[in-house]
């Protein structure tokens, strides 16, 4: 018996996720880790000097340096200012996480947050992949089953609009997250890593992509970044329109740049068949596809048709393949169904 493949939020959560997106957006201040405390400490001096106690990505905890007492009493109160705002936005993050959004985890949370910090979702990157499917279900106030994933995805289409370029390679400012990362060799070992994976035996890790020039997977170096990246086919047709929303997580709120739900939902249906080898993803880029074409769908029609003609027609030839999969789960939602088979078969 098919079944709905979302459920709507209450309008009350609805409303929640929304001022704290827009409190998001509107500088609520982020940390790379928990919000912690503001503590005293006294050297061998004698002297006495703040510090924050917190938690960061490897869930270590951790004391940062902040000043002398009476030198830096003002910046010691700002800190803990941010810590405040911080801590009662938790409590609203909370209630939703219970009542089904998807948030990420403290690792997840504190990477993209080191990045953010940075200022690199300001500056055009855009994150993609599971993490992105998240977001865009909280943004459109729809529920479904929890994602898990043990990785990042982040790209970028054209060279990121720095107002001044970061003095950190990109591998660095993961490293701010207080989880020390490292490069994944390729199989080939004279090709530059793409990818960064928290040390040890963690799978966690954090792929960089930019788009493919053609139908092939390669690399190419990201020089803002002093990295190197993978390209992939048709990544360009995502990252064409992005927007700013908002991560949530135990530990607090991050601004992240992701792509539009159309196009999010449409490139799955591309890339799962263009995976070689790979059905557990393939099942995966499905089923996210499905549920964002089934959300879009009975929340905002014509959003789907425009998602397709907007495609690359070298595309659509994956996206007929890919349609008799995704119609397969579209049962409950015909309205959904019938405006996505005659976008793509016209």
């Amino acid at each position: 018996m098919p079944r709905p493949l979302y459920r709507s939020a209450s309008p009350s959560l609805k409303t929640l996720f929304g001022s704290i997106n827009g409190m998001t957006k509107a500088g609520l201040p982020v940390f790379a880790g928990s919000p912690g405390s503001v503590s005293l400490r006294k050297n061998q001096a004698g002297s006495e000097y703040y510090v924050r106690r917190h938690y960061d990505g490897s869930g270590s905890q951790k004391e940062t340096y902040i000043g002398l007492v009476g030198e830096a009493d003002s910046n010691a109160a700002s800190i803990r200012e941010q810590i405040e705002e911080v801590k009662a936005i938790q409590k609203e993050v909370r209630l939703l996480m219970r009542e089904g959004f998807q948030s990420a985890d403290a690792p997840s949370y504190a990477t993209l947050a080191s990045l953010h910090l940075h200022g690199l979702f300001a500056a055009g990157a855009t994150l993609v992949g599971s993490h992105a499917f998240g977001i865009l279900l909280n943004q459109m106030g729809v529920q479904a089953d929890a994602y898990a994933t043990e990785d990042i995805d982040v790209a970028r289409c054209e060279a990121l609009a720095f107002e001044t370029l970061p003095g950190k390679s990109f591998i660095d400012m993961l490293r701010d997250s207080g989880i020390h990362f490292v490069e994944v060799p390729q199989l080939d070992v004279r090709l530059p890593s793409t990818s960064f994976k928290q040390q040890g035996k963690s799978r966690f890790h954090v792929d960089l992509l930019v788009p493919s020039p053609n139908d092939e997977i390669g690399h190419a170096p990201v020089p803002e970044l002093q990295a190197h990246a993978t390209t992939l086919p048709y990544l360009a047709y995502l990252l064409g329109q992005t927007q700013l929303s908002t991560l949530i997580a135990s530990e607090g709120v991050c601004p992240v740049r992701v792509p539009v739900a159309e196009r999010f939902a449409i490139h799955k249906m591309m890339v799962s068949q263009l995976r070689t080898n790979r059905e557990a993803k393939s099942d995966k880029d499905i089923y996210q596809a499905a549920v964002l074409v089934a959300a879009l769908g009975d929340l905002y029609p014509g959003a789907i048709e425009t998602a397709v003609g907007d495609t690359p027609v070298s595309a659509r030839r994956y996206l007929q393949k890919a349609l008799p999969l995704v119609m397969a789960q579209l049962g409950e939602h015909p309205r959904a169904a019938e405006e996505l088979e005659a976008a793509i078969r016209g």
